[in-house]
């Protein structure tokens, strides 16, 4: 379903949002602003939350995260983009996420499992 309308946005579609998840009440402001541009400037809007280095801060811990993305993708009806940091992670990342992105980083990194 994302895809497809990724595939047909026009003129072009947006991924926007923090690079980490600081807190409820952070992420649905943000989300709010990105849904109001969405509404404004008519652009298939996309919420995106990972961070980008492997020693930076992780956020509030996987399901405390996949909660706040949740509220975001419900109250806002905002597609999630989000990483995983390992394989294991992964189904229960996509029972929320619209998107599973891999870090380069952490391509480079043995698979701990």
């Amino acid at each position: 379903m994302a895809w497809e309308k990724l595939r047909s946005a026009k003129p072009l579609f947006v991924m926007a949002g923090p690079n980490v998840l600081q807190g409820r009440d952070h992420a649905l402001r943000v989300a709010s602003k990105i849904a109001e541009i969405r509404e404004r400037k008519g652009l298939f809007m996309i919420f995106k939350a990972n961070r980008t280095s492997w020693g930076s801060y992780r956020g509030p811990g996987m399901r405390a995260g996949l909660e706040v993305l949740k509220e975001v993708k419900s109250t806002y009806d905002l597609p999630i983009v989000t990483d995983i940091h390992e394989t294991q992670q992964a189904d229960e990342v996509a029972s929320v996420a619209d998107v599973i992105q891999i870090p380069g980083v952490f391509l480079a990194l043995p698979d701990k499992t």
